[in-house]
């Protein structure tokens, strides 16, 4: 679970970075190009092309099409039906798909999964609800897409690594996941960027690059590692902990105005979640176990 934590932290500083410094100044089909790109300069060199199961290798590409490539692709667009308070909204279904993806994988039903994931949305209502306005049914359609897939792809990570027990260090495997990334955001920069926006100053450029090479080189690989680590219900909740640290770290830094009682209550009703989990799952499966 530390994985998920520090990770959480280095996204939560990250969105604000892609808010004041790229979002309506820089093309975001590139930006998100850039970002598979760069990380792929870290990760493809490292690919061990031979010895592995072509499940596993061709399941990461999947895995890199769906949590990068889908996700982001269908994230953007949604922005173009959609007011960014909506869009902040809608993402909270995450971990409900996460719960019943996992459940639906292992052929089970967990309603402790699925009370805790519900529990956490409702701490992160707590805190973006802000209203609907406006016609906004394609939008919604779109990010309910995004989340599908971000959460597929960060249980199919997992489960990859439980069907294909392989004694090759992560790194070496992660590379198929941003060439996934890449059959996606290529073409969709191609057919869809504005080579207008290109970024124009030294900062933009130094934002894409953490953006790249930490943030998502970094921060997917230890992400998707620290989810092979939990149980679907943790990660369902952790996929909602961002939002309570991004509008910490927001507020901090940049003195964006937040409504701390909605963040407190919020936050502390996701962390209820995680101990809900936390503590029912066990029970149940200690009862499982005893029988």
């Amino acid at each position: 679970m530390a994985y998920l934590v520090i990770i959480t932290l280095l996204w939560a500083f990250s969105f604000s970075l892609i808010g004041e410094y790229l979002s309506g100044q820089v093309d975001n089909d590139f930006a998100v190009l850039t970002r598979v790109l760069l990380a792929g300069l870290v990760f493809v060199p490292l690919l061990r092309w031979r010895g592995l199961p072509r499940g596993l290798s061709g399941g990461m590409v999947l895995v890199g099409v769906l949590q990068f490539g889908v996700t982001y692709l269908c994230l953007y667009r949604s922005f173009g039906y959609l007011t960014v308070p909506e869009v902040l909204l809608f993402t909270i279904t995450t971990p409900i798909y996460v719960a019943l993806i996992d459940d639906a994988l292992y052929r089970r039903f967990s309603p402790v999964a699925l009370a805790a994931a519900l529990l956490a949305v409702a701490g992160a209502a707590v805190i973006r609800y802000d209203g609907v306005t406006g016609e906004f049914l394609t939008g919604l359609m779109l990010i309910q897409i995004a989340n599908a897939a971000f959460a597929a792809g960060q249980v199919g990570y997992k489960h990859l690594y439980r069907r294909y027990p392989v004694d090759v260090p992560g790194h070496r495997v992660f590379g198929y996941f941003f060439l996934g990334g890449a059959l996606v955001s290529v073409p969709s920069f191609v057919f869809f960027g504005d080579a207008s926006m290109l970024p124009e100053t030294a900062l933009q450029w130094g934002v894409l690059a953490w953006l790249g090479l930490v943030a998502t080189g970094a921060g997917l690989f230890f992400w998707n590692r620290g989810a092979c680590l939990v149980d679907g219900g943790t990660l369902a909740v952790m996929n909602n902990a961002l939002i309570p640290a991004g509008l910490v770290v927001n507020l901090v830094i940049w003195n964006r105005d937040a409504d701390l009682m909605r963040l407190a209550l919020g936050g502390v009703i996701i962390v209820a979640a995680l101990w809900l989990n936390a503590r029912y799952s066990r029970r149940a499966a200690l009862a499982v176990a005893g029988r």
